[in-house]
């Protein structure tokens, strides 16, 4: 028989100034919660204090998702004795390219209640700003490292989005950004549209569309800071 636990998916900073972007009722979740589960507990801790100074933080229970090969035994554990769990990403929803969907998908399973909370998500603020086609779209995640096999894949992604008018989405490491950057600009037609997006809910965030053979004509240097791409081929 299934537990009477809860399970809350907490979003969290995109980034350390995006404070505005966190709906209050995400502290109300967190005073229901006994236990978390989190990527990072060191920065889940620093988030919690940030946008709930009275927190005390060894009032929880914390496990960190990535520690040990039986998270997933404990978490049931946990659900059975009807405990309420929050699961804590390093940025933006849990779930969402993020290792927390392994537990809601236990959650699932044993038939717990999941309540997914709103909050900043960078595959969704990018899309929405980009002016590209959001009723078709996919993320794909990073993008091979080995150089040949990341313009192949770009290739790809480009004809599939010629083909079918589908907005392809997909991420980088930052230090690597600028390198994806220059693969981009010399590998894409020069009429599909790439969008940028930078530091989203940031002081310094920005939001960019254009053709690649517009961006080949700026200056672009994202060296180092958390960025999303976006690229739509031309019809």
């Amino acid at each position: 028989m299934a537990g009477k636990g809860m399970v809350y998916l907490v979003p969290s900073l995109l980034d350390e100034s995006g404070t505005d972007a966190i709906p209050p009722y995400i502290i109300e979740a967190i005073k229901q919660c006994n236990i978390l589960f989190v990527e990072n507990e060191r920065t889940a801790r620093r988030y919690l204090k940030k946008i709930w100074k009275e927190i005390v933080i060894d009032d929880y229970e914390w496990f960190v998702m990535s520690d040990s090969s039986n998270v997933s035994d404990t978490f049931r554990q946990k659900l059975k004795e009807g405990k309420t769990i929050g699961i804590i990403s390093e940025a933006g929803c849990p779930g969402v390219a993020d290792p927390g969907q392994a537990l809601v998908a236990i959650a699932q399973e044993m038939e717990v209640p999941v309540k997914p909370l709103v909050g900043p998500n960078s595959i969704l603020l990018a899309l929405m700003a980009s002016g590209m086609n959001g009723q078709q779209f996919q993320f794909v995640g990073y993008l091979p490292i080995d150089n040949l096999q990341k313009i192949k894949t770009i290739k790809e992604l480009e004809a599939e989005s010629h083909k079918k008018n589908c907005t392809q989405i997909f991420i980088e490491t930052p230090y690597r950004n600028n390198q994806l950057f220059e693969t981009l600009a010399t590998h894409c037609k020069p009429s599909t549209r790439l969008c940028i997006a930078v530091d989203l809910t940031g002081s310094a965030e920005w939001i960019k569309t254009r053709t690649v053979a517009e961006w080949k004509k700026e200056r672009t240097d994202i060296h180092k800071r958390p960025a999303i791409f976006l690229l739509l081929a031309a019809h």
